[in-house]
């Protein structure tokens, strides 16, 4: 067995204003290590021995080409085929675009590229307990095991058991409310949507055409009129534009039958927000997560995140406080989810 890493690097991060910007979001910075989310996200499957690793492909925005090249270079990963999507249109069609560049019978790995994964050996673990169902054709997901009841997740239900350690996928769920997390949680047969895939190729691109036959003709289209340039493939604008723009969950998974999820607990993170970051950063006994030269006299569960200048923080509790490229944001720790308020009003000010 042949499995390709399939890198998606599109997102935009802007949960994370002022740090993640446009034009190097979240996946090309250094957020949790010294190592950018999309370095820690290649070096992910390094030491798996379940089966033969091939060179990555990596799917991401044109805008970020020599960002990611130098990245990649970085972290020792010469040989790697970069595509560059001169629009964004989701991951359905950012994983059809790889699976027509790999063979057939490959398994594509798909990862998001800004991510945190804790714990490699449980996700290697769970890749081995995926393979059986991927090689007979099923498409597969990987659910966190939740420990929470988190509303800012979608949900993965679970049906009966099909391989060891794998349930078939009885459905999905969009993001709940804090009553309904509540009794999926307690239910137990629910895991976290962590958009982690394994399937083969072929068996991706025959879904698409039973499902999504537009969105197929126009990726397909868009790569036989794409331009070729060492690593990097530039697929045709104009055909990809015509695309469908939709996840790989709404388009394919919600709608096949062959769907399966692997339930792992992995030390999983989205990093989707500033709280997130808090809670997967290293902290001292206080609670505290500090990046930069600053100084915390009295301050307990606070987040300081600064490019620069120091920021001192005496006695207060429970705040995020960060600076980056000239912007200073300060916002109580819990409710970072209103950084999308703070974005949507800079767009409207000249």
């Amino acid at each position: 067995m042949n499995i390709i890493p399939v890198i998606l690097s599109g997102g935009s991060g802007t949960r994370l204003w002022p740090v993640s910007r446009p034009e190097r979001p979240k996946q090309l910075l250094p957020l949790t290590s010294d190592e950018t989310m999309l370095q820690l996200t290649v070096g992910r499957t390094r030491g798996y021995a379940g089966a033969t690793l091939s060179n990555p492909i990596v799917v991401a925005n044109a805008a970020h080409s020599s960002i990611i090249d130098e990245q990649l270079q970085m972290s020792g990963v010469d040989d790697y085929l970069l595509i560059l999507e001169p629009i964004g249109r989701n991951t359905a069609p950012a994983i059809a675009l790889a699976a027509f560049e790999a063979n057939p019978s490959d398994l594509m790995l798909v990862m998001p590229s800004d991510h945190i994964i804790a714990k490699l050996p449980a996700f290697h673990e769970a890749i081995t307990s995926a393979l059986p169902l991927v090689e007979q054709g099923w498409l597969v997901t990987f659910g966190i095991t939740p420990d929470a009841p988190e509303t800012g997740y979608g949900y993965i239900q679970m049906g009966k058991a099909c391989g060891n350690g794998v349930n078939e996928v009885a459905r999905f769920v969009e993001k709940p409310d804090s009553e309904n997390a509540a009794r999926m949680l307690s239910e137990g047969s629910h895991v976290w949507n962590a958009g982690i895939f394994l399937f083969r190729a072929d068996a991706y691109l025959r879904a698409l055409e039973r499902h999504q036959p537009e969105m197929l003709n126009a990726t397909k289209q868009s790569l036989e009129r794409s331009i070729r340039s060492g690593k990097h493939l530039f697929p045709d604008r104009d055909a990809f534009a015509q695309c469908p723009s939709d996840s790989v969950d709404y388009a394919i998974l919600e709608r096949e039958g062959l769907a399966a999820c692997v339930p792992v607990d992995m030390g999983w993170s989205d990093v989707g927000s500033w709280d997130s970051l808090h809670s997967v950063s290293l902290q001292d006994p206080s609670g505290n997560a500090v990046r930069g030269d600053n100084l915390l006299i009295g301050a307990s569960n606070c987040l300081v995140h600064s490019d620069g200048p120091r920021v001192t923080l005496v006695d207060v509790d429970d705040l995020i406080v960060v600076v980056a490229q000239g912007d200073v944001m300060i916002l109580k720790r819990g409710e970072s989810q209103k950084v999308r308020i703070v974005t949507e009003k800079l767009k409207k000010i000249p």
